[in-house]
């Protein structure tokens, strides 16, 4: 089996309050699978998160993409690992979509003309075409979590980190999001309380509770077997 592209050990972190967040998870991310990280707010899912970029740093062994998180690797590392967040007004803040999806290759040195060409096809990948001139806050929140995606693939990482993707959408943006998701070839890490995209999109599942993972394998066995619903 080819290495993988995140592998954590012993990974621990704690708040300046000394609020003990992650406790000892050991974490692995291989190509082609799509993991959904189970358990209730509070339990540790987005901290874990914010280590496979380095916007947390704990202790423990982690490695992405072959690298260990530090000042030289930083842009790398947030290269390779793109992270969708909650809320995707954080991540939208150019006057048009399409402005937003040319940053990163215009940042990254590539020229104009090349980044609004890359921008207008991955926009057409997502499904916003038509939405490439509007200013992001008159977009859907449907439309808004795809622009950041977009904006996301336009740095062409190995892994697509999401957390709570399907947060404010309706079903109609929710059927939308899901066959995006389908379709893009990176392997997803993927925190939500949402069980029809986990069983849907998820190759394996693991469970958190209290900074811990207590429970790891095929999406339908943990959902079952931590009696976990989507009303918690």
């Amino acid at each position: 089996m080819n290495l993988p592209l995140i592998e954590i050990r012993d990974l621990h972190y704690s708040y300046e309050d000394g609020t003990q967040a992650l406790s000892g998870i050991n974490f692995s991310l291989h190509e082609n699978e799509t993991v959904i990280l189970l358990g209730a707010n509070g339990s540790g899912k987005t901290t874990f998160l914010l280590h496979l970029n380095g916007l947390l740093q704990g202790t423990g062994t982690v490695k992405i993409c072959g690298m260990s998180p530090g000042s030289e690797t930083k842009s790398e590392i947030r290269r390779n690992v793109g992270i969708v967040f909650q809320d995707a007004d954080e991540q939208l803040f150019m006057p048009t979509v399409l402005e937003d999806v040319a940053f990163a290759p215009l940042n990254q040195g590539m020229p104009p003309s090349q980044a609004e060409e890359k921008a207008r096809i991955l926009l057409d990948q997502v499904g916003l075409k038509e939405q490439a001139m509007r200013a992001p806050y008159h977009l859907s929140s449907g439309e808004k979590r795809r622009a950041a995606i977009a904006g996301v693939l336009a740095m062409d990482p190995s892994v697509l980190v999401l957390d709570e993707p399907t947060t404010f959408l309706d079903p109609p943006g929710q059927r939308k999001l899901f066959d995006l998701l389908l379709q893009l070839p990176q392997a997803k890490i993927i925190a939500t309380h949402d069980l029809v995209l986990a069983q849907k999109l998820g190759t394996r599942a693991v469970f958190f509770e209290r900074g811990r993972i207590i429970g790891e394998g095929p999406v339908p066995e943990l959902i079952s077997r931590f009696n976990w619903n989507i009303a918690e």
